[in-house]
């Protein structure tokens, strides 16, 4: 059995413990000696970042190689559109290459808490809101996915890693879970691209 810790990261705050470029880490929340993040989620994005103290399970969570699905809730500007939609499922080229197919959705403006400071908002320009999952985590994917689209990301919040999900926790808030160390294999085409 090993410990988890999920943590609503608050908008504006980093996935580490020290400060950096005027920006609080998560030394400001958590007091928790020695757990760490197993992942990273951007300082503009909102939401779960899990941490452990056990490095077999840190290791699990953040390597792409097991594939954990990562669910995001997702504010863009402007009413996205059905190709648009199309283009995130089968994949979108980036400059590091096409993305892996995702699961997208249309989803109703979720009941969230208030984001600090709020984002822009335009009087003439309606927004929409997603449900996008998606395993594998390029640097700042999602924003780059919903831009390549014609659609920026206005507002970002990871609501799911795998089964663990964000559930009631309020930005800075946090709840432990004592789980099974998972024993998941590498997916299969990884193990034969390393041999």
């Amino acid at each position: 059995m090993v410990n988890l810790l999920l943590f609503n990261k608050p908008y504006g705050v980093l996935s580490q413990f020290s400060d950096c470029d005027g920006h609080q880490g998560l030394a400001h929340y958590l007091k928790q000696p020695n757990i760490y993040a197993a992942g990273r989620l951007d300082h503009d994005s909102e939401g779960l970042l899990l941490l452990t103290d056990n490095g077999g399970l840190q290791s699990f969570i953040s390597n792409p190689r097991y594939k954990l699905r990562k669910t995001y809730w997702v504010q863009v500007e402007g009413e996205i559109t059905q190709p648009a939609l199309a283009q995130l499922i089968r994949g979108v080229k980036l400059k590091d290459g096409v993305t892996r197919p995702a699961s997208v959705r249309l989803i109703e403006q979720p009941t969230l808490w208030a984001r600090n400071p709020p984002i822009r908002e335009r009087k003439n320009q309606p927004t929409s809101w997603i449900e996008l999952q998606i395993s594998e985590g390029k640097n700042r994917q999602v924003r780059r996915m919903t831009a390549a689209t014609g659609f920026p990301t206005l507002r970002l919040i990871r609501v799911a890693i795998g089964d663990w999900t964000l559930g009631n926790l309020l930005p800075g808030q946090c709840r432990w879970e004592t789980i099974h160390l998972p024993t998941a294999r590498p997916h299969k085409q990884h193990q034969k691209a390393t041999k």
